[in-house]
């Protein structure tokens, strides 16, 4: 017996998962670099959350065309790559649809009709995506921020899996034996006709080129993840789960704010007795966030989990009115930083050499984040529960507390606060004069 396309599969197979586990590695890496949250709290409502949200597409149909479509796509790639489970162990033992004589032919017929019928379902989605993206020009496809990559990796995702799809079906057309059982065939019987020309042994040929070249993308298409906003299939899952659950709109106190309050209230400190030992040798903790090491890991994941949708942005009223806020370009400039710092770790040996750059100013701006009203309609409306809005305020609180580069405006009504208890510039004396009127 020849052995050697079943040593070939194993290395392809053993190359395939290994790259993807090693990339998965870094990107578990990148996350750590954020503060520690304690996002562990009601158990019962995240997992609530995580099954609802990412497994059950809440938040996809609330738009009802793209979110059904979404859930074909989602259900039928998920569904038919089970398969994968007998392609591999067929790879491994040389074997030929080794689950049809395990699980008999009623039921093997029944799932490979049932991937059959999604994979043609899939077909006609990822097609129609491709026409909204391409022919009908939506416009939240085509914002500045989806030039060059983002516009392609959107297009290269569709076809994978129009390829991938098609082999399957091809796959199942051209064999023979499986097309003379009659079982499972309820779509492929119609491709088969299209191959009426070609010999027994040139069907076995474009079946077996199918089956490899299949089983090959999907694990070219694994390891695409990681470069791609399809890295949401996998992370889509414990973002939802790890999301904020306080009320929207309710902010957090800093605890370098709450500390250095309390030092300044408490009667009994010295503010000349000596510091703790070792203390004088702490670096300050920084108020609000200039760069990514200053958000905290949840809000990392969140730019890795982003599929830039854009869903956040068309609801977003600061850009609807033509300001330069974009929540999806938060998300994804925040991804790109994070991924620039991962590959100076990697350059250097594990450690962080400083570069010059931070995520504050080289790649948001302030502008953009000014023009934010904190509305919270692009946390609403992300449908796996990110939350732009959280990684603004940290940005906007480094600029006030650090910088003290708020807005004039800004800066006027808390120079009025300080001065006279009230927003407007009056004196203390005349705040109640208004009971008067």
């Amino acid at each position: 017996m020849n052995y050697l396309p079943n040593i070939i599969f194993a290395l392809i197979l053993v190359a395939g998962i290994g790259f993807f586990v090693k990339n998965i590695q870094k990107i578990i890496r990148n996350i750590k670099l954020g503060k520690d949250i304690d996002r562990t709290d009601n158990k019962s409502e995240r997992w609530k959350n995580m099954i609802k949200i990412a497994l059950g597409q809440s938040k996809m149909v609330r738009r009802p065309l793209s979110g059904v479509m979404h859930i074909i796509v989602y259900l039928g790639f998920i569904i038919i790559n089970i398969e994968v489970l007998e392609i591999i162990i067929d790879g491994l033992l040389g074997t030929h649809r080794v689950f049809q004589p395990i699980i008999g032919n009623a039921l093997y017929g029944f799932l490979i009709a049932t991937f059959e019928v999604l994979a043609i379902l899939v077909l006609f989605a990822v097609t129609i995506f491709w026409l909204r993206r391409n022919i009908v020009r939506i416009k939240r496809f085509w914002n500045k921020e989806m030039n060059g990559w983002p516009k392609n990796d959107g297009n290269y995702i569709l076809y994978f899996e129009m390829v991938l799809m098609s082999l399957f079906l091809i796959m199942n057309a051209t064999d023979v034996h499986f097309q003379e059982a009659g079982i499972g065939n309820i779509i492929s019987q119609f491709v088969t006709p299209l191959f009426s020309s070609f010999s027994s042994d040139e069907l076995h040929v474009i079946e077996k080129g199918a089956w490899w070249i299949h089983i090959i993308g999907i694990l070219i298409f694994l390891n695409y993840l990681y470069y791609s906003k399809h890295l949401h299939i996998l992370l889509a899952f414990p973002n939802t789960f790890y999301a904020n659950l306080k009320p929207k709109g309710q902010f957090n106190n800093l605890a370098s704010v709450t500390k250095e309050v309390k030092l300044m209230m408490d009667p009994e400190s010295d503010p000349y007795a000596a510091p703790p030992e070792g203390a004088e040798d702490e670096v300050p903790e920084k108020f609000g966030a200039s760069d990514v090491a200053d958000l905290h890991w949840v809000q990392l994941m969140n730019a890795y989990t982003c599929t830039e949708c854009g869903r956040c942005t068309s609801a977003c009223p600061a850009n609807l009115t033509g300001k330069e806020l974009s929540p999806r370009a938060i998300m994804m400039k925040t991804r790109d930083r994070l991924e620039e710092v991962g590959k100076n770790i990697d350059k250097n040996n594990g450690k962080f050499v400083d570069d010059g750059k931070q995520l504050l100013n080289d790649y948001i701006t302030p502008e953009e984040l000014w023009a934010c009203t904190s509305c919270n309609a692009c946390v609403e409306e992300c449908p796996v529960n990110i939350d732009p809005l959280s990684i603004i305020i940290d940005m906007r609180r480094y600029l006030v507390m650090e910088e003290s580069a708020a807005p004039q405006e800004l800066n006027m009504m808390m120079t009025n606060i300080e001065n006279n208890g009230a927003p407007w510039q009056y004196s203390q004396q005349d705040r109640l004069n208004w009971k008067d009127e």
